[in-house]
């Protein structure tokens, strides 16, 4: 590709505005990193793609260590909010030329891998305040499970 990395974002953020260029920026950092872990790791890897979890994993790990509690700030100056929007971005640059993907690669690859606060807030929670979290999480996984037991219920009484 004869055009450089800059100006593809400027192409692309043209059809679609909707993130900042630093999140294309911190995308192909995120991939490059995630790439370098994954070839120094216990599994080492021949080839170079990375799948959707993969990346989602590699870029929660480089936010982190770029930007510590500051990650979910500077993404949602970016406008990125959710895994579904990182797909987005790089996505945009499959379709630009300057990714490359599988036939069994796909945006639902990016889909409810973790939530935002999960990955950029907890980790920096004081102990106290993630047992509040985890206990208000266990009420309602509680409340889920007692109200499909009742819908079971009520199901099987009316047949």
């Amino acid at each position: 590709m004869s055009k450089d990395f800059a100006e593809v974002i400027e192409l692309i953020r043209k059809e679609d505005p909707r993130y900042e260029s630093g999140a294309y920026f911190f995308v192909r950092q995120a991939l490059d990193f995630t790439l370098r872990r994954l070839k120094s790791g216990k599994r080492q890897r021949s080839g170079s793609h990375v799948s959707g979890g993969e990346l989602l994993e590699g870029i929660k790990d480089f936010a982190i260590e770029q930007y510590g509690p500051m990650a979910k700030t500077l993404f949602d100056t970016w406008r990125v909010t959710t895994c579904e929007d990182f797909g987005r971005i790089v996505f945009h640059l499959v379709d630009f030329g300057v990714l490359g993907k599988t036939e069994n690669d796909s945006e639902e690859d990016f889909r409810e891998c973790y939530t935002f606060e999960e990955a950029f807030e907890y980790p920096f929670l004081p102990p106290s305040r993630l047992k509040v979290i985890e206990a208000e999480n266990l009420d309602t996984d509680e409340t889920e499970t007692s109200d499909d037991t009742d819908e079971t219920a009520d199901q099987e009484s009316e047949g």
